[in-house]
C-alpha cells in the first residue's frame, strides 16, 4: 500500500468519510491544501500530523465535505417548485414529505420549510415535512442551530426575512421555530445506499455529486429513484446532468432547472418483473 492509500485509509478510519466517493483528483487536492498549510513534506508526514492534532481532524473534515450554499440558491428553481411542482402534489394529497440529500449546514431545507409555510397560507389542511441529511456531524449541528449571516439570505424578500428569522444581538439571523419544527436533520451516508425513506414526494440532491465518478452518480440515482413516489420529482444541480445509463428512470419535468419526475414506464416494468411496488414508511 502507498503512502496515499495508507492516508486515505486512516481519513476513513478517523473521520468515518469514505473516500471512494469521491474522485481521487478531488480528494488529492483538498490533501495538498492542508499538507501546504500545515508545512508537511508528504502524504506520510501529513498522516503523522493528523493523528496527533485533533484540530486538524476537523479543518480536514471541513475542507473534503464543504459544501457553499445559501437561501433560495438558484432562485428560478424554488420559484418552479413554489408555482409547480407543490401546487401539483396537493391535488393529489395534502401530506408532502421532501429529502434534501447533502443539506450542508442548512440553507436549502429551511428554503423548503419556509416555501411550505407560506404554501400553508392557502391550503390550511397542508401537512410537510422535510428530510434533511448530510454525511458531517457538525455541520449538521450548526444546521440545527438555524443561524445565519445576512449574506446567506440575500435572496429573500425583507418580508420573509422579518416572517421567519429573528435579529440576534450579534447581528446574526436565527431561523424561528415554526421552520425549525418542519425540518428533521439526521447524518445520513448518501454511498451506503440505503435511502432515509420511501414514497418521497420530493428528493432535492443538488451540487453534492460533482465530484463522484460517473458509476457513483449512477447507483445513487438509483437509489433515489427506488425511494421516490410513483409521480415523485427529483432536483439535481444546475451545472449537474444524469447519467445515459440512468435517463430511463426520469422523465424531464423543468429541464431548464434540472427538475425531473419519476418515470412510471420503468416502474410498470419493475411491477412485472416481480419486485413490487416502491412504497414505504
Amino acid at each position: 500500500m502507498d503512502e496515499f492509500s495508507r492516508l486515505l485509509a486512516v481519513i476513513e478510519e478517523i473521520l468515518g468519510i469514505r473516500c471512494g466517493q469521491y474522485k481521487e483528483d478531488y480528494i488529492k487536492r483538498r490533501l495538498f491544501s492542508r499538507i501546504n498549510a500545515t508545512n508537511s513534506k508528504n502524504y506520510a508526514a501529513y498522516q503523522k500530523f493528523l493523528l496527533s492534532n485533533p484540530d486538524e481532524q476537523e479543518k480536514l473534515k471541513n475542507a473534503l465535505t464543504i459544501n457553499v450554499t445559501k437561501f433560495l440558491r438558484d432562485p428560478e428553481v424554488f420559484e418552479a417548485i413554489k408555482r409547480d411542482l407543490l401546487p401539483s402534489i396537493l391535488k393529489k394529497k395534502t401530506r408532502i414529505r421532501i429529502w434534501s440529500a447533502g443539506c450542508s449546514s442548512g440553507e436549502e431545507p429551511y428554503t423548503y420549510a419556509i416555501i411550505l409555510t407560506e404554501l400553508g397560507f392557502f391550503h390550511k389542511d397542508l401537512n410537510g415535512i422535510v428530510i434533511a441529511t448530510d454525511i458531517d456531524r457538525e455541520i449538521l449541528k450548526k444546521a440545527a442551530e438555524g443561524i445565519y449571516e445576512r449574506s446567506a439570505l440575500e435572496n429573500l424578500s425583507e418580508s420573509q426575512i422579518r416572517r421567519h428569522f429573528t435579529k440576534r444581538p450579534d447581528g446574526k439571523f436565527e431561523v424561528k421555530p415554526a421552520i425549525k419544527e418542519l425540518v428533521r436533520f439526521q447524518n445520513h451516508d448518501l454511498m451506503r445506499g440505503v435511502p432515509v425513506s420511501r414514497g418521497l414526494d420530493i428528493i432535492s440532491c443538488r451540487n453534492v455529486t460533482i465530484y463522484f465518478t460517473d458509476e457513483q452518480k449512477n447507483d445513487l440515482n438509483r437509489m433515489f429513484y427506488g425511494a421516490l413516489a410513483q409521480d415523485g420529482y427529483y432536483i439535481i444541480g444546475m451545472s449537474e446532468f444524469l447519467g445515459k445509463e440512468i435517463t430511463h428512470l426520469f422523465r424531464p419535468y423543468r429541464p431548464r432547472e434540472k427538475i425531473f419526475v419519476k418515470e412510471l414506464t420503468a416502474v410498470q416494468n419493475r411491477l412485472r418483473e416481480g419486485f413490487g411496488p416502491e412504497t414505504g414508511p
